[in-house]
This record gives C-alpha cells, sequence and structure tokens, in this order.
C-alpha cells in the first residue's frame, strides 16, 4: 500500500549514476529530505541527522525527534539548518523496491539492487552536494544511522565537523545479524510474499508482523519490560489454556506487529535489515584505525545503559581506537529504562548531552576564527 509522506517532504531527483558496493549501478535515484532552519551565507550550519531502520525524513514538526529540533532547542532552527533525508532503499519517499522503476514503470521489488550502509551515504552525500554545502558541522543518527555517521567521518573524512553516533557500532553483532535474518526469514516465510512481487496483490502483513514482532523485543529491555507488563494477564481471569493471547505483552506485541504493517514496505524491510547486517567498518577499511585515521572530526559517543541490542561496550570500543589515534573523542552513557528505544525515548536526556557539545563546536569554531584573523 502507499506510504503517506509529510507535506514539508522534498524530492531530490539525481540523474547521475551511483556504482553501489555491490557493482550494481542505479542510473537514478530520488531522495526525500524535509530541512528545518536557514543555511547561512557560508553553508557551514548544516547539520545532518540520519534515521534508523524504520524511521523516515520527518525528523521535526512533529516528527520523530520532534523535542530536539526547533526554535529554541537543541537544534536550534534559528542557528542551524537540519536537514533530515530518507535513507535509500526506504520506502518513505526515496528510492526502494516499492519506488517505480523507470525503464518499466513499476515496482522494483527483487530488481532493486541490494544496498548498503556505505550506498545510503553516498546518495545522502548527493543530496548534501545539492544543497551547496561542502562541510557538515555535524553528521547525528542512534542505531542505524549512527551507523551512517561513522560511515561518513570514514567515507568523507574532510566533510564532517563533528560526528555523534547514538546507540550504535562499527558492526553488527552476530546476535544482532541472526535476529534480523530471522525477521528476514518470517517475510519470506510468508506465501503473499511471491518472491517479492506482491505489490498488486495482497502484501506479505503477517510476515512483517512478525518481522516486527521480532524486532522490537530487540529494542527493549528487561527492566521496561517487567514495569510495563510482567506477568500481568490481558483479563482478569486465569489462563485460557489454549493458544489465544494471554498475557500482556503477547497482546503489545501483536498491536505492534500490527501497527508496523501499515506504514511500512515488506521489501524494505529485507533490503535495509540486510545492509545492517553488512555494515562493518573494520571489513570495509582493513582497521577502525584505518576507517577513522584521516578525519579531524570531533565525536561524541553516546550509548543507552539498558541497551543489550548495541551494548555500551561497542560504543567503547570506537571511543578506544579514537583515543589510540588521538581524536578529539566525548564518551557518555545514557540512563534510560527504555532499552535500544532510548535514543528515540529519552530524548530529554539525549539533548542534555548533545547541547554543551553542540556549544563547545561553535566555542571552537570562534577560537580557531579569532586566531586566523589575529594572525
Amino acid at each position: 500500500m502507499p506510504i503517506k509522506l509529510h507535506n514539508d517532504t522534498r524530492f531530490f531527483h539525481s540523474q547521475e549514476s551511483l556504482r553501489l558496493n555491490s557493482s550494481e549501478v542505479l542510473p537514478v535515484f530520488d531522495i526525500a529530505y524535509e530541512t528545518y532552519g536557514e543555511l547561512n551565507d557560508t553553508k557551514t550550519n548544516g547539520i545532518l541527522i540520519c534515521h534508523a531502520l524504520s524511521g523516515n525524513a520527518h525528523a521535526g514538526n512533529g516528527g520523530w525527534w520532534d523535542t530536539l529540533i526547533g526554535p529554541g532547542k537543541v537544534f536550534d532552527t534559528k542557528h542551524y539548518y537540519i536537514i533530515s533525508s530518507n535513507i535509500l532503499g526506504s520506502c518513505y519517499g526515496s528510492s526502494g523496491p516499492s519506488s517505480k522503476n523507470p525503464e518499466t514503470d513499476q515496482p522494483y521489488g527483487l530488481s532493486f539492487p541490494m544496498i548498503t550502509i556505505s550506498d545510503m551515504v553516498q546518495a545522502e552525500c548527493r543530496l548534501i552536494d545539492h544543497l551547496g554545502i561542502e562541510c557538515l558541522h555535524m553528521v547525528i543518527g542512534g542505531s542505524m544511522g549512527g551507523m551512517q555517521a561513522l560511515e561518513w567521518v570514514s567515507l568523507f573524512p574532510n566533510r564532517v565537523k563533528s560526528c555523534v553516533p547514538i546507540a550504535s557500532a562499527a558492526k553488527l553483532s552476530t546476535q544482532a545479524v541472526a535476529f534480523g535474518a530471522v525477521g528476514r526469514n518470517a517475510i519470506i516465510s510468508d506465501s503473499n510474499w511471491n518472491e517479492g512481487h506482491y505489490y498488486n496483490g495482497k502484501s506479505p502483513e503477517k510476515g512483517l508482523s512478525i518481522a516486527r514482532m521480532i524486532g522490537h523485543i530487540t529494542y527493549l529491555s528487561e527492566e521496561s519490560m517487567i514495569q510495563k507488563f510482567g506477568r500481568k494477564l490481558q483479563s482478569k481471569e486465569d489462563y485460557g489454556y489454549n493458544l489465544h493471547t494471554d498475557f500482556q505483552v503477547e497482546s503489545y506485541l501483536h498491536y505492534q506487529g500490527n501497527k508496523f504493517v501499515s506504514r511500512f514496505d515488506a521489501n524494505s524491510y529485507l533490503y535495509l535489515s540486510k545492509a545492517m547486517s553488512y555494515f562493518d567498518l573494520q571489513k570495509s577499511y582493513g582497521s577502525l584505525e584505518n576507517a577513522f585515521s584521516s578525519t579531524s572530526a570531533r565525536f561524541l559517543v553516546m550509548a543507552i545503559t539498558s541497551d543489550w541490542l548495541y551494548p555500551a561496550k561497542e560504543s567503547k570500543e570506537i571511543v578506544k581506537i579514537l583515543m589510540r589515534l588521538n581524536k578529539e573523542v566525548t564518551y557518555c552513557e545514557i540512563e534510560s529504562p527504555y532499552g535500544h528505544d532510548g535514543f528515540l525515548l529519552s530524548q530529554d536526556e539525549l539533548g542534555k548531552m548533545i547541547a554543551p557539545f553542540l556549544e563547545s563546536l561553535s566555542e571552537k569554531h570562534l577560537e580557531e576564527h579569532s586566531r586566523k584573523h589575529n594572525a
């Protein structure tokens, strides 16, 4: 079914081909994006916000990071030009399996080439070029968005002044790869999936719903699940002694799965979860030292204390390498009971860490400008 886009969404159409990591080529592609604030005369105040797997370009104006974006907020649109783009392969306006292949005027389906995080960043870079920005003040994102931020400083080391990966990692863990594989298998096993050719018929709603249920379990923490549900029953009576829903947590997961199928495309889920599995900076660049050696960006690496999908130790590993390379890096952990979802649900706590980091960037910029002016 068509995905409804926000009224603020705009489109960048690239007619220049994009060579992908798979060696396949996208002749043309679209990137959906939103911007908030104004680009300054020197085009130095651009901040790129990268979203997670099921996210979209609508981050501000009531979007998924609304608490942080706007006049007088952490990402103050009176001072910064905020860019939020929908990733390649998604279903929220950017080119992906559900979008029309211009050569056939039919949805790509599985004829859309497989993509990687690097491919997404290459496409984002085309958008940034289109906007006339040579160097971004910051690239920031959580989860898959954090992977994009790390790829940005590795792939384009001279085009990013600061990098803020949140609840992320330099590669997907074996456990996370396994959960992704099970989710994809649920979709592929749905008879309505039809080898990806379901756009003119019934969509694989059961498979996508199950994939989301599996994923949602990994986004929560044990603490939050116990606090919210424990072993509470759906009704006040005893067990039903059948295969129907007995527990509130079961009902919640069914609700999350059913809600997801109305707003996301199954093929996009397959492609994006696979792209996360492929992500491994060490493999791509030979080592993490190689990945980060050329950048002069300042880093704020953030982890969520209750996140077991992207545990703090994975963020600390990035910090350790950056310190070894003598890069400017700050590390902090957000105390949040929400697990991996903390980067969405604990926005106030995130803001308290991001705001002073942004302020320090501005102070450093002023000091450097003064030094050059007085030289």
